[in-house]
C-alpha cells in the first residue's frame, strides 16, 4: 500500500532519478553547440506533441477514462506520452488516482499543502517508493498487453524520440546538426515538459482561485492552463474528474479539449464528457 512522505524518504532515490537529474545537467549544453531555429522547432515540437499526449492521454484518457478511442489511437497516445520520459501510462495512471482518492489526506503521495513544495513537485517522482503501484487500480489498463509492454520497457519511447532528434540534425548538419537538436528538441524540450506537468501537482494546489469547495487545495490558474493546454483549470477537475473538459466556462481555454473535440468529428475519440449542466450553472 502507498503511503505519503516521511522525512527519511528525502533521499530514498531511484535509479531513475539519476537519468532525471542528468538530462538537467545536460541542458547546459546549449551554452556549446550553436542555436539553430530547427533545433528550436524541434524543441517546441515536441514540447506541444508530447503535452498533449501527457494531458489528453495519460490524464484524461488512462487516468480517469473521460472519452473513448481506439486501441490503436489508444497506444499511440501511450507511446507518445512515454516519450515524456514520464514513465509508462499505467504508472502514471495508477498514481494519479491514487492522487485524486486521497488527495491533501495523509495517504496522499504528492500534497504541497502536508508534505512541502518540492517533495508535491518532484520529490516524489525521484523516490524509489512508487517505482511501483497498485496493479488492482489500474485492471482495467493491464488487460491491454501492448500498454503493459510499454510500461515495463518504458525507456524505449525516450529513445525513439531522442533518436529522432539525432538522425534529423544529422540529416541536416551533420555532427553540429545532430549535436543541437539533440540538446534542443529532446533535453531541453523534456525539462520544460516536466516542469510544466509537475506544476500542477505543486503550484496548482497553492496559486489561484477556487470556485468549487472540494475538501483539498486544488485552484484554476490561466497561466497555468495555457502553459499545460488546459490542465490550470484544477479545481474544475478536482470538483468533477471524469469531465473531458477542464475548462468548464466558454472562457477557460482548454487547448487539449479544444484538439480533441477535433479530433471528435473524425470518430478518433468519441463521447467526450462534459460536466453536468447544474454544475456549471451554479457556478456561473
Amino acid at each position: 500500500m502507498q503511503t505519503a512522505y516521511s522525512p527519511e524518504r528525502k533521499f530514498n532515490v531511484s535509479p531513475g532519478s539519476i537519468l532525471f537529474i542528468s538530462i538537467h545537467i545536460a541542458c547546459l549544453l546549449i551554452l556549446v553547440v550553436p542555436f539553430t531555429w530547427l533545433g528550436l522547432g524541434l524543441c517546441l515540437g515536441f514540447f506541444f506533441l508530447r503535452k498533449f499526449a501527457i494531458t489528453a492521454g495519460y490524464h484524461r484518457y488512462f487516468s480517469h477514462r473521460s472519452y473513448k478511442t481506439s486501441r490503436l489511437f489508444q497506444f499511440l497516445l501511450a507511446f507518445i506520452g512515454g516519450m515524456s520520459t514520464q514513465k509508462g501510462a499505467i504508472w502514471w495512471a495508477a498514481n494519479h488516482r491514487h492522487h485524486h482518492k486521497y488527495s491533501d489526506r495523509v495517504e496522499d503521495i504528492h500534497s504541497v499543502d502536508r508534505d512541502g513544495f518540492y517533495w508535491a513537485h518532484v520529490g516524489w517522482v525521484l523516490s524509489k517508493e512508487y517505482d511501483t503501484f497498485d496493479q488492482d487500480s489500474v485492471k482495467d489498463l493491464t488487460r491491454y498487453p501492448e500498454l503493459v509492454f510499454l510500461d515495463k520497457l518504458h525507456f524505449i519511447p525516450p529513445i525513439t524520440l531522442a533518436a529522432v532528434c539525432v538522425l534529423t540534425g544529422w540529416w541536416t548538419g551533420g555532427l553540429i546538426g545532430a549535436s543541437t537538436c539533440f540538446v534542443w528538441g529532446y533535453l531541453v524540450s523534456t525539462v520544460i515538459l516536466y516542469h510544466t506537468t509537475f506544476s500542477i501537482n505543486s503550484l496548482c494546489h497553492k496559486f489561484g482561485s477556487r470556485r468549487y469547495e472540494t475538501g483539498e487545495s486544488s485552484k484554476n490558474s490561466l497561466i497555468l492552463a495555457l502553459i499545460t493546454l488546459g490542465e490550470g483549470w484544477h479545481n474544475n477537475h478536482h470538483h468533477y474528474p471524469l469531465s473531458t473538459r477542464q475548462g468548464f466556462f466558454w472562457w477557460e481555454i482548454d487547448i487539449t479539449y479544444y484538439i480533441l473535440k477535433v479530433l471528435s468529428w473524425f470518430r478518433i475519440v468519441w463521447s467526450l464528457q462534459r460536466p453536468p449542466r447544474h454544475l456549471t450553472a451554479q457556478a456561473a
